[in-house]
């Protein structure tokens, strides 16, 4: 049986891509919700970070979480340069500040409120948890790094995560 027959026998219809390009990936993928994080550094020059969408638990012994990073990012190469990671899970609330270190070419943190974490990284306020580690790996994969975090600290506060699903920031219901 193939994936088509059992998605026709268990929905009654089947919509798959025939002909898949670069627009119809992203098309897909966009139908998997995540959460949302900034990923932070204490970069040389200052406090860098960015958006990231693609992170997720990776081991709990050791514990270890990844995240993908744009290898054409202007933020990565200043985050890359530390050697601890700070990565923060926006809350519900925190759509504007996901928007503001998504953005290109500005200083992300000018009026954001943020503290440093126990080995340096800065931790945004108001996020819904924070993780501090250290990589421990990273290879190229595509037009993106992969990045694995040995974690040394972590702390969550009550609240609801922001997500993204379809290309735009979403409430759970």
């Amino acid at each position: 049986m193939t994936v088509a027959d059992l998605a026709k026998e268990l929905t009654g219809s089947v919509d798959l891509v025939t002909s898949l390009d670069m627009a119809g990936f992203r098309d897909v993928l966009g139908h998997f919700v995540t959460g949302v994080v900034v990923v932070s550094a204490q970069a040389p020059d200052g406090p860098a970070g960015f958006t990231c969408q693609t992170f997720g638990s990776l081991s709990l012994e050791p514990m270890l979480v990844s995240f993908s990073a744009n290898a054409a990012s202007r933020s990565w190469p200043r985050v890359r340069q530390s050697t601890t990671i700070g990565i923060n899970v926006l809350a519900e609330g925190q759509e504007a500040l996901a928007r503001a270190f998504s953005t290109s070419g500005v200083d992300k943190f000018e009026g954001v409120e943020w503290s440093r974490a126990p080995g340096g990284a800065p931790f945004l306020a108001g996020a819904l948890a924070h993780l501090e580690g250290r990589v421990v790996s990273l290879a190229r994969h595509g037009d993106h790094d992969l990045v694995v975090v040995a974690i040394d600290f972590a702390e969550r506060s009550d609240g609801t995560p922001l997500s993204y699903y379809r290309g735009d920031y979403r409430r759970l219901a």
